[in-house]
């Protein structure tokens, strides 16, 4: 059974003092987007939109384009066609590094961490781009980089809190489970203080206790800290019980776009998709 987070207090501060948003504004817009590989078509002419403060999910069949969407929306891969709004914005070919300084952060299928590096350690790698003293302020930790390391240590310990994982903040992650490794992955992603946070199979390989764990700081993190996320899932009871609204994929094209409800009723996706499960 899944926990549901209550709606925050009156005025209460958001997560790491970022403002509450109108929900109704679009914060990513998708227009007609295609990618090929080759002569393979990922993608064709898809379009559709994130509003800031919701979980939006997408969902498909193996090999539908869902990860390639992502990978366009962070700038791993550059669409042949289409364009994306971020905030506002109409993008040009953009790279990762510019995507996270934009304010999109990313998880991915397959844990993708710094082994030998602590719970702690790997969090604080996700300040990165937060930190503005020079390398020489860096290399002798004086100055405004004693500063930004004691505020974004403060910040990470936050995060380490919100994840319960205070037992494991100097282990190294290598040798951690992999339930517990991908809620590091999720800690790094939040340091960024993201405007869109993408995640990309988050309850991939877990157990059911893993899957409850994983959802309930998903929902804490959009309903309390409001945190605009775009999901991947492949659980579609997962999908339906967090989602505020679904688009499905299928051989790279859009085939229905809604709420959870008018999803799950739609005779393309049980054809497609739900049908099978």
């Amino acid at each position: 059974m899944m926990t549901v987070i209550p709606e925050p207090a009156p005025g209460e501060q958001a997560f790491l003092g970022r403002q509450v948003a109108r929900e109704a504004e679009t914060i990513l817009d998708i227009e007609n987007i295609s990618v090929a590989f080759g002569g393979v078509r990922a993608l064709t002419d898809v379009s559709f939109d994130i509003r800031r403060g919701e979980i939006r999910a997408i969902i498909g069949p193996n090999g539908a384009g869902k990860t390639t969407m992502l990978n366009c929306v962070n700038g791993f891969y550059h669409p042949a066609k289409g364009s994306i709004t971020f905030k506002g914005r109409k993008r040009a070919q953009m790279r990762p590094h510019e995507a996270a300084r934009d304010g999109i952060a990313r998880t991915f299928q397959n844990v993708a961490l710094f082994r030998g590096m602590t719970t702690l350690e790997n969090i604080m790698t996700g300040r990165a781009l937060k930190m503005r003293a020079n390398f020489w302020q860096q290399l002798v930790r004086a100055g405004k980089a004693e500063r930004e390391e004691i505020e974004n240590r403060y910040l990470v310990e936050e995060i380490i809190d919100f994840l319960q994982i205070e037992h494991i903040r100097k282990t190294q992650v290598g040798v951690l489970p992999y339930g517990l490794q991908k809620r590091v992955e999720l800690g790094r992603a939040l340091a960024m203080e993201p405007d869109l946070l993408l995640l990309d199979e988050p309850m991939a390989g877990m157990n059911l206790e893993e899957k409850g764990d994983m959802c309930r700081f998903i929902l804490e993190a959009n309903r309390h800290f409001r945190t605009t996320v775009a999901l991947i899932e492949h659980d579609i009871g997962v999908v339906m019980d967090l989602s505020d609204r679904i688009v499905v994929l299928e051989s790279g094209r859009k085939i229905a776009d809604g709420t959870p409800d008018a999803i799950k009723s739609d005779d393309r996706v049980i054809a497609a998709y739900l049908g099978s499960h």
